[in-house]
């Protein structure tokens, strides 16, 4: 978290209160800290549809309250209602009229200015791992390391088969979001991501790559990725923060099966 950020927002929020602005002008900062908060406050940048979600959530709740009570909502709406009936507020009025609209083809213009431009140096899509990571204080040397789970598959099919699906259910209720619902990359938020989350049907990825590797790389996330991957701007948190060392191997499994891919064999990386 950028705890800069989270503080001034919080020290903004407290000064709102100690001044009593009244419950429009504390609406209103809540909604634009809210925003900066969500929009700022994380090193690792959010995606823009998650925002407008959020957003749209928080306003909602917001809208809620000031109308809860008729002596709420007078005192919400007298500051509008002053401004649109006082004759000696028409300047202003007229000024936020135009300043509404203008803000709002400001933020389209931006948009629309951003430069594409190629990275300043060439990206490696599948940087080498490092050699050890330690993952729930647990030392993993990367270089030999297996699923612990795949030899089951043979040995015992019954045990492997819930392994699998105990990834199914990891994959749809983290992953999906950004991966999609047929691992394609095309989740509801990919749109919003740069670059775009790995297409695991693409017969370049999961079949060029040992299960160690995607367990490093869901680990670690966007944060763990090195400088030759770059640049690195996804939205992919460190699972090991949410998951279970077993429910980050158990999804590898589903990822393997889902598609019909077998894992690169650790003799061929020789």
């Amino acid at each position: 978290m950028n705890w800069l950020v989270l503080i001034a927002v919080a020290a903004a929020l407290v000064l709102v209160r100690v001044f009593r602005t009244g419950i429009f002008g504390w609406t209103l900062a809540c909604t634009l800290a809210f925003y900066v908060g969500v929009r700022y406050g994380f090193e690792v940048p959010v995606p823009a549809s998650v925002v407008t979600l959020y957003m749209a959530i928080v306003l909602a709740s917001l809208f809620a309250y000031v109308s809860s009570s008729t002596q709420r909502w007078e005192e919400f709406s007298a500051p509008v209602v002053r401004l649109v009936m006082d004759p000696g507020r028409r300047l202003m009025l007229v000024g936020v009229l135009l300043l509404v609209p203008m803000l709002a083809a400001f933020n389209v213009y931006l948009k629309m200015k951003v430069p594409l431009e190629a990275p300043s140096f060439g990206r490696t899509v599948h940087p080498a791992p490092p050699d050890r990571i330690t993952v729930l204080n647990r030392d993993i040397d990367l270089s030999t390391a297996e699923n612990p789970y795949r030899e089951l598959e043979t040995s015992q099919p019954e045990s492997f088969a819930a392994h699998v699906e105990n990834g199914r259910r990891v994959y749809f209720e983290n992953c999906f979001y950004c991966h999609g619902d047929s691992m394609g990359g095309d989740g509801m938020f990919a749109h919003a991501l740069n670059p775009i989350p790995t297409n695991f049907n693409d017969p370049g990825v999961l079949p060029m790559l040992q299960e160690s590797f995607l367990f490093w790389r869901i680990a670690k996330g966007g944060p763990g990725m090195p400088e030759e991957g770059g640049p690195w701007d996804s939205a992919m948190p460190a699972w090991e923060k949410f998951l279970s060392e077993e429910e980050m191997w158990d999804v590898i499994l589903f990822l393997y099966e889902f598609n019909g891919y077998r894992p690169r064999a650790r003799a061929e990386h020789h």
